[in-house]
């Protein structure tokens, strides 16, 4: 093999808030912890998170969990696991609490208590009104979270590998997982990274889309290593597009813009959302408010000359108000729209934004796959957190702040499983022979590629393939196309080169090789999707308008082998409640 090992007790691929979380709880229990991050942990994605992160604290009006699960539930249309998100929910004020004990700097009510916000779906009494659950610190809620996280590992001494980028995951002939082949992106070494249990927490993929609130690191990079490695992503056709992404950037305009009394317009100045969602209004389900703009602007009532977006008002809050609780989304706004929201409305359409599906796993974060014993057969070594894991707590439609909560749950939930695994289980197995045949033989594909098509000309083809065949609105003649055209775009992939064969620094072959995690969750997205002959949470047929119960509550699962499709029951049953039953979504 020849490659230099580093032994660990944990490895942690991403350095995000779930990654983080993890860390600073294995860190805390005294095991050796190596965290891999593609750019320094401050500038992960959650940075980009802005409203708030939900709990039912009661800070404000009452509030109880009961209610925010039956809301995360009918959010997820019936497609979470119900296990999965009464363990998220129960546990929410208290991961909460230990937030701000590690120094988080959330918003204050006078009391020293702290603030909420209302979010969309969010309700009390079951669906009845609007509640102030998103716990914020300004619209920078990700962003604090994020540095109070990496604070507190510091002072655990959490061992940071920066600019490091996984390749692929470590398997043995039994199956187990014994850590991740990295690469460090400065000097272009290779190194295995052996661990007793390896945690992927690298979060989203919304760069398969053309227009998209995710940052250029979003590439999916743990769901590539876990489908080269055979094993399933599941629900993958389930991508939520956030109602209010700037118009002509992507970049987020957070849903706390209408929790602070902002609200959308159509170009003859009318609140279209009343018409539909009468009750919850601006403030309804993600998926619902996207729909209706897709269908004001299709229906010619967009705004501009070219009728194609939607206007978010919010000048008739105050500059104060805007000043003190929404200061980063005025930045935004002047920077990427050209316009100051405490004068005129900001220009938004839906924007892809969110992965509600992922790598298989269970609550306690463990890796699960179809094998001898069942459907949910645990992947010894191998955990996963965040937005690249399907838990399923988001089901077929995320709730927004329900994502800060999910990396705060899970990552601590993970961590615990590991440290009891590894209780159980204290010796290293030995590294196979072949431990990095995989990543090495990408390596050298790239190396050696003569006349390659440039990454960049592919990554746009599959990015505008994506957005076109299986955006908002989905058509099954046209996802019949997506399907084979998409596949054209992977076969392309195999065949791209770069230019630049250093070893320093070399952005080109780290663009390559996040394409072949992409193209990976792109295949995934395009074939689940297309199967799936109904309209669930966020995926929206204008062949089959309604939800399908009787054949399709079901999670999907996608082998790379073949692209193949499988399928496993939706897990229907709470711990220690009565289940909620399926019933139509209305707001």
């Amino acid at each position: 093999m020849g490659l230099p090992v580093r032994t660990f007790d944990a490895v942690i691929v991403g350095g995000g808030g779930a990654g983080m979380r993890a860390a600073l709880e294995l860190a805390r229990a005294d095991l050796r912890v190596a965290l891999l991050s593609k750019v320094f942990p401050t500038r992960s994605h959650t940075v980009a998170a802005q409203g708030g992160v939900a709990a039912s604290l009661g800070n404000i009006e009452k509030d109880d969990w009961h209610w925010h699960m039956y809301d995360t539930v009918k959010g997820a249309d019936y497609l979470g696991d119900q296990d999965a998100i009464e363990f998220m929910c129960r546990t929410a004020p208290e991961v909460v609490y230990e937030l701000e004990h590690f120094g988080m700097p959330f918003d204050r009510l006078p009391d020293g208590r702290i603030y909420q916000r209302p979010f969309g779906g969010h309700m009390q009494e079951y669906g009845r009104n609007p509640v102030q659950r998103a716990c914020a610190a300004a619209d920078r809620t990700g962003h604090a979270m994020l540095h109070t996280l990496y604070q507190a590992n510091l002072k655990v001494h959490t061992q940071f590998f920066i600019e490091w980028m996984a390749l692929d995951i470590v398997r043995d002939r039994d199956g187990e997982v014994l850590g991740v082949v990295a690469m460090e992106i400065e000097t272009g070494e290779i190194v295995i990274f052996r661990g007793r249990c390896t945690l992927l927490a690298t979060g989203g993929a919304g760069r398969i889309f053309a227009s998209s609130t995710n940052a250029f690191i979003n590439t999916g990079d743990g769901l590539g290593m876990v489908a080269r490695a055979g094993l399933p992503l599941q629900d993958m056709e389930f991508f939520q597009f956030h109602p209010t992404g700037v118009y002509g950037a992507g970049v987020l305009i957070t849903e706390g813009v209408r929790g602070e009394g902002g609200f959308l317009l159509n170009k003859n100045g009318e609140r279209f959302m009343e018409r539909y969602a009468p009750n919850a209004k601006d403030l309804a389900s993600r998926d619902v408010v996207s729909r209706a703009m897709a269908t004001e602007i299709k229906e010619g009532r967009g705004a501009g000359k070219d009728a194609d977006h939607i206007l978010l008002k919010l000048d008739h809050l105050g500059s104060e108000v805007i000043n003190r609780r929404l200061p980063g989304i005025r930045e935004i706004a002047i920077k990427f729209a050209n316009v100051d929201p405490v004068r005129e409305p900001i220009p938004v359409v839906p924007t892809a934004h969110y992965m509600m599906g992922g790598i298989p796993a269970n609550y306690h974060g463990q890796v699960v796959a179809p094998g001898a014993t069942g459907p949910e057969e645990v992947v010894r070594g191998l955990y996963a957190a965040g937005e690249c894991a399907c838990v399923s707590v988001h089901g077929a439609n995320r709730l927004g702040c329900n994502s800060l909560l999910d990396l705060l749950v899970f990552g601590r939930s993970a961590a615990r499983q590991i440290i009891d695994d590894l209780k159980r289980n204290p010796h290293l197995k030995p590294l196979p022979d072949d431990a990095a045949d995989r990543p090495l033989a990408r390596l050298a594909r790239l190396e050696t590629q003569k006349d390659g098509e440039r990454v960049a000309e592919v990554q746009a083809e599959m990015r505008r393939v994506m957005q076109a065949y299986c955006g908002v609105f989905r058509f099954g003649d046209l996802l019949k196309q997506g399907v084979d055209k998409i596949k054209e775009v992977a076969a392309r992939a195999g065949h791209s080169g770069i230019g630049d064969k250093s070893k320093t620094f070399n952005t080109a072959r780290v663009e390559a090789l996040e394409l072949d995690n992409l193209i990976e969750v792109a295949l995934a997205t395009m074939i689940s999707a297309e199967a799936r002959t109904e309209s669930r949470g966020a995926h929206d047929r204008a062949d089959h308008h309604q939800r399908d119960d009787a054949n399709w509550m079901k999670h999907t699962l996608w082998y790379k082998q073949g692209n193949r499709l499988d399928y496993k029951p939706v897990h229907g049953k709470p711990l220690t409640v009565e289940a909620f039953e399926p019933k139509a979504r209305v707001y």
